[in-house]
């Protein structure tokens, strides 16, 4: 089969995310200042969406804080720079086990499961464009720690962002979840033409080698929008391959630290270098309101 490489690409920033990355970079912002100023810098750079989680300012443990939430994004919207914002729906469907032996009762202190309307509480208050959708349940590396994601939850929630008018990012951990994202349009709860974001390399999703890539991309609908991206240092051999394969790209600190071996990066170097890639390839850098025309998008004032 031909490539059909994509001549207009945007970029999409994953700010600073949900892992435990906060003591391993001066990079990683907590604050919702520090991390405003650096979706900033990375819309300067070239960056069209930013995606945000936020953090403890103090720990910079993750957090669900929906005053957070509002001063991060009243910080992006106050800005010279335009930007798409995209904020993670994904928290709140944290389940840590026990022991294997020994599962119940839960790891209270580290399990963070709570119901379909407070997870999406800082959707409906802060009414972002894009809003996050981790279409399937997944075991990550860690132990006993699952992100619980059930197809009641994922239609209540889906049905949430259409009438909220935020469109979904559909997050597709492994090939079910492109399964399960049809079946949401299928039965009408997201709209058509829908966005995924492929997480490639994810321990213990979809791994990130070219043959299981191309199997999830020829899995999306013909008329939808994709990106994708992987972790560490294939974070920029996959801005190469999501381009050549006809998706766009998603970089930033919440998948990878590191500008080269040994040099830690700012979100917007991540994005300066991205731009470089892909303007090398010869394809067009997009910008946002490019991409709020492209998927349809409405920027709105919170309530």
């Amino acid at each position: 089969m031909p490539l059909t490489m994509n001549r207009d690409v945007f970029i999409t920033c994953a700010v600073t995310g949900a892992g435990a990355t906060q003591n391993k970079s001066p990079h990683v912002p907590r604050s919702p200042e520090q991390i405003a100023k650096s979706a900033i810098d990375a819309a300067k750079a070239g960056a069209a969406v930013v995606h945000c989680h936020v953090r403890d300012p103090q720990t910079g443990a993750p957090s669900r804080d929906l005053n957070l939430y509002r001063e991060l994004t009243d910080r992006i919207r106050d800005a010279e720079v335009d930007v798409v914002l995209n904020l993670t729906a994904g928290m709140g469907g944290d389940i840590v086990f026990g022991s294997a032996e020994s599962p119940f009762p839960l790891n209270a202190a580290a399990t963070d499961m709570v119901g379909a309307t407070e997870r999406m509480a800082h959707i409906a208050a802060c009414l972002p464009e894009l809003c996050t959708l981790d279409c399937g349940t997944m075991n990550f590396a860690e132990a006993d720690y699952v992100m619980t994601n059930s197809p009641g939850m994922l239609r209540a929630m889906g049905q949430m962002m259409t009438d909220l008018g935020v469109m979904p990012e559909i997050e597709a951990f492994d090939t079910g979840h492109l399964w399960f994202a049809t079946q949401l349009v299928k039965e009408g709860i997201l709209k058509s033409p829908a966005l995924v974001q492929l997480c490639m390399g994810v321990p213990w999703g979809a791994p990130n080698d070219m043959n299981t890539f191309m199997a999830m991309v020829n899995n999306i609908p013909a008329d939808w929008n994709w990106s994708a991206f992987s972790l560490g240092r294939d974070q920029m051999p996959y801005v190469a391959a999501s381009v050549l394969a006809g998706g766009n790209v998603r970089v930033g600190l919440e998948d990878n630290l590191f500008l080269e071996r040994g040099v830690l990066a700012t979100n917007a170097q991540l994005v300066e270098k991205t731009v470089g890639v892909i303007e090398g390839m010869g394809a067009k850098v997009m910008g946002p309101q490019e991409v709020r025309e492209k998927l349809a998008l409405v920027k709105r004032a919170p309530k």
